[in-house]
């Protein structure tokens, strides 16, 4: 079974596979408020959809230290 996209580049983006569990599932809850709220369907599942942003560099991580 292949992982698309890979762990490897997912780890890339973000440090730590517990900080990446949540940013997933930060991003795929805003991608599903949005798509209700707006009223138009997905194609794709919002996991999906936060996972390639992760993996495309399209999520910034911001240090709350």
């Amino acid at each position: 079974m292949m992982l698309k996209p890979a762990m490897k580049d997912l780890l890339g983006q973000v440090p730590s596979r517990y900080q990446l569990v949540n940013v997933v599932a930060h991003r795929a809850r805003q991608i599903a408020s949005q798509a209700e709220d707006e009223g138009y369907p997905l194609n794709e599942k919002p996991v999906t959809l936060a996972l390639n942003e992760v993996a495309d560099g399209k999520i910034e991580l911001i240090d709350r230290d």
